[in-house]
């Protein structure tokens, strides 16, 4: 039994909003095409085709949606989409997510959403002044109302969604602000995603620091234990991802273990990529319309990718090596031992703070 991920862009990087901090902005503009604009019937027929040719009766697929801003792909798309996929003759378990900024939600797509139970990540950036400051629409207005209107369409439609929240240099230094605007808004699962700087950049007034993936995780788990003593359970992806490793040996990121995952992020026009962080001309794998993801595993880009090792200077001597191992390579210098390389690990001191009360909770009871 097989169970295999991908990550479908069916609106390339087109996108309604002008967010600061867009990385994948920054990386559609290194490509020699910007924009695939918006996947065709052929190649999603094709896609789905390739797809299923490589599965098996008992398997499971998930399929996520991701962009620029998927939902800009029309309705229309989404139901076309699903709906070849029931028409496939085999019998595989399927499960669907979309990640989207939330602007474009009305009561027809949470009908849509529910009758195929997607699991939806919506992005909102920890209150007011960090979200509208950030996440503005093309014409510079502030997005925070609309998407909390999207937030509460979900709530009465029952839809499941997290909060996907990016958590940028200030946001940092402002962590109970951020709790209160979790608190506030009755938040049950919520994601931070680490601001990073752009490919090759050194500096970035956005980008978050090791220390201060630090210092906000260590405050954020003092308020979060606080939360659970009160008999309220907050489920923050971070420290349910630590409790998962150590408990069930269960790896809920990719790179958590220092290793890359081939995750079949497929853009507009069919291309795969290893990795939602190079989506470039350079990193192509191959194109879902000609090739089955068999196939496309076997290139040896591929192989590449994912048996690259890496290991930093302090690597090794660390306590926690062996649940790290220098984890995910774009991610180095925003949460490991960053751009100065003097020995300090933000991501080591978090699992100084949370690893032991984590093990505690997750224990079971003296009978």
């Amino acid at each position: 039994m097989k169970h295999i991920q991908i990550l479908i862009k069916p609106a390339s990087s087109l996108c309604n909003l002008r967010c600061s901090y867009c990385f994948y902005a920054d990386i559609s503009s290194m490509r020699q095409v910007r924009s695939f604009g918006r996947m065709n019937p052929e190649v999603t027929e094709k896609l789905i085709e390739n797809v299923f040719a490589d599965l098996a009766d008992g398997d499971y697929l998930t399929i996520g949606f991701q962009g620029g801003e998927p939902t800009l792909a029309g309705l229309k798309y989404f139901k076309n989409f699903t709906a070849l996929v029931k028409a496939q003759p085999k019998n595989v378990t399927v499960e669907y997510a979309v990640q989207t900024n939330g602007t474009k939600i009305d009561e027809e797509w949470c009908r849509f959403l529910q009758q195929e139970n997607f699991l939806v990540g919506l992005s909102i950036d920890g209150g007011l002044e960090f979200h509208d400051r950030h996440r503005p629409d093309a014409a510079g207005r502030g997005t925070y109302q609309r998407v909390l209107a999207a937030k509460r369409l979900f709530d009465r439609y029952g839809i499941r969604y997290n909060i996907l929240c990016v958590l940028t240099r200030e946001m940092t230094t402002q962590v109970r602000q951020v709790w209160a605007f979790i608190q506030e808004e009755e938040i049950a699962f919520i994601q931070f995603i680490p601001c990073l700087a752009e490919l090759g950049e050194e500096e970035n007034e956005f980008a978050v620091t090791p220390r201060g993936f630090a210092d906000f995780y260590s405050e954020l788990f003092t308020l979060w234990q606080q939360e659970m003593q009160r008999g309220r359970y907050v489920s923050v992806k971070l420290f349910d991802d630590i409790t998962n490793l150590l408990v069930n040996g269960v790896v809920g990121a990719c790179g958590m273990l220092g290793r890359c995952q081939m995750q079949y992020v497929i853009e507009a026009n069919g291309n795969v990529y290893p990795c939602d962080f190079y989506v470039l001309d350079e990193m192509c794998v191959g194109n879902i319309t000609q090739q089955t993801l068999r196939e496309l595993f076997e290139q040896p880009l591929t192989q590449r990718f994912i048996c690259d090792k890496r290991e930093y200077q302090t690597c090794t001597d660390c306590e926690f090596y062996k649940m790290c191992r220098g984890g995910c390579q774009r991610m180095k210098d925003a949460c490991y031992v960053g751009a100065e390389d003097d020995g300090y690990c933000g991501y080591r001191e978090v699992l100084k703070k949370v690893l032991q009360p984590l093990l505690t909770m997750a224990a079971p009871p003296v009978r």
